[in-house]
């Protein structure tokens, strides 16, 4: 979408905005500014890595970048178009809670299998604790990622299998509002709520 245009296409525009939450203006306005940051039509990892950084200045935002790109470029050919970039966007920004959360499932479901293992887990949380560096103050029970994750695991992991699956953490983040507030710490454009 995009790459040689200019402009969105009516069909595209159509698209967008029967599965995003935006409207027709609101697009117009994230496209120019998308074209205006990203000429080609496509942001890169490297691209991406930058700006999110610049919302993280305390912290080393790389990893997480990293994780959050692959969770935006859906079919997985190593960069975000407008229409990727858009419809996660919508997800991150105004989606409901518990579509946050499953699109936050599948940034922590490192391997797509369907569960997030610890590793998996610590993986997410180490970058999001070096993030946000000495920016954020953890009570002594998750002062470490490791602390956080073994938290985390014994209010998800209900069935104590070692793994969350979909309806465990969605479960487990809705009746934990520090996991919310977490995943919104992460989120560049929860501010703009």
């Amino acid at each position: 979408m995009g790459k040689q245009n200019s402009k969105l296409t009516p069909e595209d525009l159509d698209e967008l905005r029967e599965t995003t939450e935006f409207s027709e203006q609101e697009i117009q306005d994230w496209y120019k500014g998308f074209r205006k940051d990203c000429p080609r039509g496509q942001l890169t990892i490297d691209e991406f890595k930058r700006i999110y950084a610049n919302f993280f200045p305390y912290g080393d935002a790389s990893r997480f970048a990293e994780h959050v790109f692959r969770t935006f470029d859906r079919n997985s050919d190593g960069t975000i178009d407008f229409r990727e970039f858009l419809c996660a966007l919508s997800i991150t920004s105004r989606g409901k809670l518990e579509d946050k959360l499953k699109w936050a499932f599948s940034m922590y479901d490192l391997d797509g299998n369907g569960y997030i293992s610890r590793q998996e887990m610590l993986e997410i949380v180490t970058a999001i604790y070096k993030m946000v560096g000495s920016a954020m103050k953890m009570p002594e029970d998750e002062s470490t990622p490791e602390k956080r994750t073994d938290k985390i695991f014994l209010q998800m992991d209900k069935n104590k299998d070692g793994k969350l699956s979909l309806e465990e953490f969605i479960e487990g983040a809705k009746s934990d509002p520090s996991i919310v507030r977490l995943l919104q710490c992460c989120d560049p454009t929860a501010e703009a709520q």
